[in-house]
């Protein structure tokens, strides 16, 4: 298999596997939908992890398939692509995308589809598919723009260029660098502190944030109503009001 997954205590990490460059062909991108969709089901899985493993994150789709396509070709595979992401994206747990070395092209596309990243310091992110005539297809455009703003995502774009992890913090295109050796252990603790969350609350907050963001605040402020006054019908509220009451703050036991 390109992609593997593991599960241990609440914490799924959906490994990429395919050496050296981990380059994201059409299977690999089927595989990714595929175990987003299953980490999405199982009960087992509370939060998840995003890697390319110790030295690559993934450094884009695979141009010696995609080369040989035509234009009916990739309008059939698009939305194949593009949906193979959005999988990862809808995922209603927390996901961090730990990402080392490259992370270009649909590797960059891929690690905006997560809640938060964390890059080694030796990481480059980037879209460079305009040197190939091309702009990025599998939400680059969309996202990056939504995440860093419309004008820092057009220069990536326009220029291709590589960002350097120091760069992508400042820019908030990742969320923390850390040095490589500690990137998956740091995506770790953050996806294991929260797997022992309370799961119902932590979907509400994800789908508030992202559903609110594709409209305009009226709404948003509707989703945002709704979740939260359907989470007084939750156990996990109960039991966390009642640890505050009890206890203080912040120690809270949540099934």
């Amino acid at each position: 298999m390109t992609v593997n997954l593991e599960v241990a205590e609440g914490v799924a990490t959906i490994r990429l596997d395919r050496p050296p460059m981990n380059a994201l062909d059409i299977a690999t991108q089927d595989r990714i939908r595929e175990l987003a969709e299953e980490v999405t089901h199982r009960d087992d899985v509370r939060a998840v992890i995003v890697w390319g493993g110790e030295k690559m994150f993934a450094a884009g789709a695979d141009i010696k398939e995609m080369q040989v396509m035509d234009h009916a070709a990739m309008v059939k595979r698009s939305k194949g692509l593009q949906d193979s992401f959005t999988a990862i994206a809808r995922i209603p747990k927390p996901v961090v995308a730990a990402v080392t070395g490259y992370a270009l092209g649909g590797g960059c596309e891929l690690a905006l589809c997560a809640d938060i990243r964390i890059a080694a310091d030796n990481a480059k992110l980037g879209q460079p598919e305009i040197l190939l005539g091309l702009i990025p297809g599998a939400g680059g455009t969309q996202r990056l723009a939504r995440l860093v703003g419309p004008s820092k995502a057009k220069d990536m774009i326009f220029t291709g260029r590589q960002v350097k992890a120091e760069e992508a913090l400042a820019i908030g295109l990742v969320d923390r660098v850390v040095p490589a050796a500690e990137v998956y252990e740091q995506a770790h603790a953050w996806a294991a502190k929260l797997a022992q969350g309370p799961a119902i609350a932590l979907r509400a907050a994800k789908e508030s944030v992202d559903a609110g963001l594709e409209t305009d605040l009226d709404t948003g402020l509707a989703i945002e109503r709704n979740w939260f006054a359907g989470l007084f019908a939750t156990e996990d509220r109960q039991t966390g009001m009642r640890s505050f009451v009890e206890d203080g703050p912040g120690k809270a036991k949540f099934g």
